[in-house]
């Protein structure tokens, strides 16, 4: 018995390394590399896509730009922090007007969105042919910062928003990369009690049975280059 397990021994020691199995990618062909830096710092743009509103006195869909921090805390994990402006606007109205001659005009009206949330790689601290999918969750605020027409008492005003997106980082190696963006901004919409009184005509801006609140999902697409920091 010995004799048959020194022999085997001998026969695994003699073997050429060439004719043994290999399991995976040489390091040099493989296509996930390490992602050397664990901050970065995103200067974007796209579109906001705001959802319509009942009574069409919302901001309205708008082009959108903003920056994006975010710092690694332990495998695929990040923090991020974004602010944004979406350059809207909205149609105002006198709801104390008949309907003829209730509409006074659009008015630029811009929606700051500051949000704080977490970002996953799917693919781990690292890249696959130098792309990293990620998915993103985060709250935060949406605001017109007190913005006001006297005539409409529509205010957006400061309101709590959700935020969901999914995106694709490209890191080529070195310190930028380029990143697309899509998701969404949810926040809640209050129209005033003067929407639903009724004007000399018999009319109203809202009927009796729209909500006076509820919330409102407005699609974000944007695109990006980040800086990246701290290896």
């Amino acid at each position: 018995m010995k004799q048959a397990l020194f022999v085997l021994a001998l026969i695994a020691a003699t073997t050429p390394a060439a004719a043994q199995v290999s399991v995976g990618y040489p390091p040099a062909a493989s296509p996930y590399r390490d992602l050397e830096y664990h901050q970065e710092l995103t200067v974007f743009g796209g579109y906001f896509n705001a959802a319509r509103d009942p009574a069409g006195t919302a901001p309205k869909a708008a082009p959108i730009a903003g920056i994006r921090y975010e710092a690694n805390v332990g495998g695929p994990a990040q923090l991020v922090v974004r602010f944004a402006e979406a350059r809207s606007d909205r149609n105002v109205i006198d709801p104390t007007q008949p309907e003829e001659s209730r509409s006074l005009g659009t008015r630029t009206w811009p929606v700051y969105l500051v949000d704080f949330g977490m970002s996953l790689n799917l693919t781990g601290q690292r890249s696959f042919h130098g792309l990293v999918p990620v998915t993103y969750v985060g709250v935060g605020v949406a605001t017109d910062a007190g913005k006001k027409v006297a005539e409409d008492p529509f205010r957006l005003g400061t309101t709590f928003a959700f935020s969901l997106a999914g995106g694709l980082r490209f890191v080529p190696g070195g310190r930028f990369q380029m990143r697309l963006d899509a998701g969404t901004y949810m926040y809640q919409i209050k129209y005033p009690a003067a929407y639903y009184i009724l004007a000399s005509d018999n009319t109203a801006a809202l009927g009796p049975s729209q909500a006076k609140s509820f919330w409102k999902r407005n699609g974000v697409y944007t695109f990006g280059v980040s800086y990246l920091l701290f290896r």
